[in-house]
């Protein structure tokens, strides 16, 4: 295979990555499909919704991917009477300045993982929609700039329907990936209970190393953006997104908003694979979970039992691959 000399410097990029895959693989066996999506996410300065059952290691990756950062980390459980201003804050009276003072919730961090995000009812998923897509939280009258980076890492669990709600699309769009999480192979689950019997049932979490500190994510996501795609490349994006709006077994396509969030995360699979350019293969490995939430099929197409996975694929063979 020719070797080409990359134009941007990628060395400490991807002596990262690959650090903070080992580190995170050596607890959470069997998903590192799940490790580098989530990766790619930070990169791409995009938020991660997670879906898989119970018990796969959703909640654990995030927190181990946010141990490897240097970021400011917060957890909120989502239930069916969280409020709004549980989530973004609230003013409170300062009797001694006689003045409202706000105090700032939960979603002020750098990242924010949201357990079972579908458990809340609508009022509190609205008040996500300023921060994901704005990165900034308005409170009577005043407007509050998070802190870069922020990204939300948001799981919910697609068996169990009783005392959910259904996310609103525009909600759902504001996710760069939605990651679906399946069971670990059988030679992955032993190595996973070995592993487990060797620490004696301990995750030492003090043990993990800081891998990126928060000026480098947001220098390396910068880096990202510079990374060269070619007309061609750019054309067979938006082909396969307007293909899910004129397809007849969807009811709902993707919006132009899929199309950046396919751009942008190709650029971050292909640097952390150690290019400077995107290929149509960096977009066939992203376009699943960039378009898997933000398409509905039709009805008659679930009854056939067909899913949002199935169709994407369809399209992707369907659209012709630059040369």
């Amino acid at each position: 295979m020719a070797e080409f000399e990359s134009r941007i410097d990628l060395k400490e990029l991807n002596k990262a990555a690959e650090a903070l895959r080992t580190q995170v693989s050596s607890v959470v066996v069997g998903q590192q499909k799940m490790i580098d999506l989530m990766l790619i996410a930070i990169l791409s300065d995009g938020h991660v919704l997670i879906e898989g059952v119970p018990g796969i290691a959703k909640t654990l990756t995030a927190k181990l991917m946010a141990k490897s950062l240097s970021a400011q980390f917060s957890r909120i459980q989502f239930t069916p009477d969280l409020m709004p201003s549980d989530v973004i804050g609230t003013s409170v009276f300062n009797m001694a300045k006689s003045e409202f003072e706000f105090k700032a919730g939960p979603i002020f961090s750098n990242i924010v993982l949201i357990d079972e995000i579908n458990r809340a009812p609508a009022k509190t998923q609205s008040a996500l929609f300023e921060v994901m897509e704005e990165r900034q939280i308005t409170v009577d009258g005043k407007t509050y700039i998070m802190d870069k980076p922020f990204l939300v890492f948001a799981t919910q669990n697609p068996i169990e329907h009783e005392g959910t709600y259904r996310l609103p699309e525009a909600q759902l769009d504001r996710f760069l990936f939605k990651i679906e999480v399946t069971y670990p192979s059988l030679e992955n689950e032993i190595l996973m209970l070995n592993n487990h019997h060797n620490r004696n049932g301990n995750v030492d979490l003090s043990t993990f190393e800081t891998i990126f500190d928060l000026g480098q994510i947001v220098q390396l996501q910068q880096i990202i953006q510079t990374v060269q795609i070619e007309a061609n490349v750019q054309k067979y994006i938006a082909q396969i997104v307007s293909k899910t709006r004129n397809n007849t077994s969807i009811y709902l396509g993707a919006s132009p908003r899929a199309s950046l969030a396919i751009m942008t995360a190709a650029k971050a699979h292909a640097a952390i694979n150690g290019r400077d350019f995107v290929t149509p293969d960096d977009v066939k490995e992203i376009a699943a979970p960039v378009l898997v939430h933000r398409i509905i099929l039709t009805p008659e197409k679930e009854m056939e039992g067909l899913s949002n996975r199935d169709i994407i694929k369809q399209i992707v063979e369907q659209v012709e691959v630059p040369r």
